[in-house]
C-alpha cells in the first residue's frame, strides 16, 4: 500500500515537473519573442548602439536561441540587469534566459535554483589600475580603494585575496559597469576589479587605454555562461544544445557562410548531418524544427565567428582565445556529441 502511494505521489510530481518544463517554450512561442536578460552595457559582450540595437558576444547566444525557437534572431526583448537584479528577473519569470557574463557557482546552481546550461567564456577575476600609480602586482595594493560591483562573485573573491595576502582595502560599491568606469576615471577608487574580460572591455572604451594596466594576477575561476530556472528541463535542453551547436559548428567547420549549403547537400559526416537536421530527428527531440541548428548558426555565426567579431584579438577588446579555444587547439571548448 505504501509503495503504491509513493508511486502515485511520484507520478503527480513528475506531471507537475513536466508541465513546468514545457512552460517556458510554450510562453516564448505564444509571446512571439524571447525575453533575454543581459548586461546594462559591457562593450563587446552586450551593449546597445545609438539606435538601441543590441550587439555583442553574449547577445549572440540569445539571438541564436531566438532563431532556433522562433526562426527569427531579432524576435527578442533585451532586458538590462545589474549584478543585483539579474537573479530576481530570472526567478520571477521576467526573462526566459540570462546571458550576462554570470559565473557558474555552487550556491547559484543549488541554493538559488538555477540551471547553468554551459560555459561560453572561461574567465578569472583581475585588477586594473592607472599606470601612473606605479603598481605592478595586486599584492602591492595594501590600503587601496577598490571599485567593485555589488551582488557579484568578485566581492568574496576580493575579500579572500586580500585576507590571504594580509593586506587591507576599502571597497567602493557600485551597481553597474558604467558607474564603475565613471568612479574609477574620476579617481574615486584606485583599482577596479571584475572579470578580466570585463576589464579589457572597459579599458577599450577609455580615451587613452594605454594609461591603464591590467595587473598579472588572476585570482579566481569564473566560468561564465547562460542560465535558466530549475524545473524547466525541456527549456534548459534547448538553450544548452543551442550553445553546444555554436561550439560544435566551429569544431566541425560549419560557418554562417556555408551552413545553408551543408544543409542542402548532406555531407559524409553523420554528425554534421544530424546537427543540421538532414539525418535523424534531433530537432523533434527538442520540440523544434529539423533545421533549428541551421537557424541558430546563421543568426550570428559559430562560436569562433562570434568570438572574433565581438571580443577577439582584432577588436578593441583584444582578447586571445586562450582557454576559450577549441579542445583540438588546447582550449576547454568541448561539447558532447550530437547523436
Amino acid at each position: 500500500m505504501k509503495k503504491s502511494v509513493f508511486l502515485g505521489a511520484l507520478t503527480v510530481a513528475s506531471l507537475v515537473a513536466g508541465a513546468a518544463a514545457a512552460a517556458t517554450l510554450d510562453d516564448v512561442k505564444a509571446r512571439g519573442k524571447l525575453n533575454c536578460g543581459t548586461n546594462t552595457g559591457l562593450v563587446g559582450f552586450a551593449a546597445p548602439d545609438a539606435n538601441g540595437e543590441w550587439f555583442g558576444f553574449d547577445v549572440g547566444v540569445c539571438r541564436a536561441v531566438a532563431a532556433a525557437v522562433l526562426g527569427d534572431p531579432s524576435a527578442i526583448e533585451f532586458v538590462p540587469t545589474t549584478g543585483k537584479t539579474r537573479f530576481t528577473a530570472l526567478a520571477s519569470g521576467e526573462i526566459d534566459v540570462l546571458a550576462r557574463n554570470t559565473t557558474w557557482t555552487f550556491s547559484r546552481d543549488v541554493d538559488l535554483k538555477f540551471t547553468f546550461v554551459g560555459v561560453n567564456y572561461y574567465d578569472g577575476q583581475g585588477f586594473m589600475v592607472p599606470k601612473a600609480l606605479g603598481v605592478t602586482s595586486a599584492k602591492e595594493l595594501d590600503g587601496a580603494t577598490v571599485c567593485i560591483q555589488a551582488g557579484t562573485t568578485t566581492e568574496l573573491n576580493l575579500a579572500d585575496f586580500f585576507r590571504v595576502n594580509n593586506i587591507s582595502y576599502e571597497p567602493v560599491p557600485i551597481e553597474t559597469n558604467a558607474e564603475a568606469q565613471q568612479q574609477y576615471l574620476a579617481g574615486a577608487c584606485d583599482v577596479y576589479t571584475t572579470d578580466a574580460s570585463g576589464l579589457a572591455a572597459t579599458r577599450a572604451t577609455f580615451e587613452d587605454p594605454t594609461a591603464h594596466v591590467v595587473l598579472p594576477e588572476i585570482i579566481s575561476k569564473e566560468p561564465l555562461g547562460p542560465l535558466v530556472r530549475h524545473g524547466d528541463d525541456d527549456w534548459a535542453d534547448i538553450v544548452r544544445w543551442t550553445l553546444n551547436a555554436l561550439i560544435a559548428a566551429e569544431e566541425l567547420g560549419i560557418t554562417s557562410a556555408n551552413v545553408d549549403e551543408l544543409a542542402a547537400n548532406p555531407t559524409n559526416n553523420p554528425e554534421i548531418n544530424r546537427m543540421l537536421g538532414t539525418e535523424g530527428n534531433l530537432g523533434e527531440m527538442l520540440g523544434l524544427p529539423a533545421d533549428w541548428a541551421v537557424k541558430a548558426i546563421k543568426a550570428g555565426g559559430n562560436y569562433g565567428e562570434l568570438f572574433e567579431k565581438y571580443i577577439g584579438e582584432n577588436t578593441p577588446i583584444g582578447l586571445a582565445r586562450g582557454l576559450n579555444a577549441q579542445w583540438t587547439d588546447g582550449g576547454l571548448m568541448y561539447v558532447p556529441p550530437f547523436r
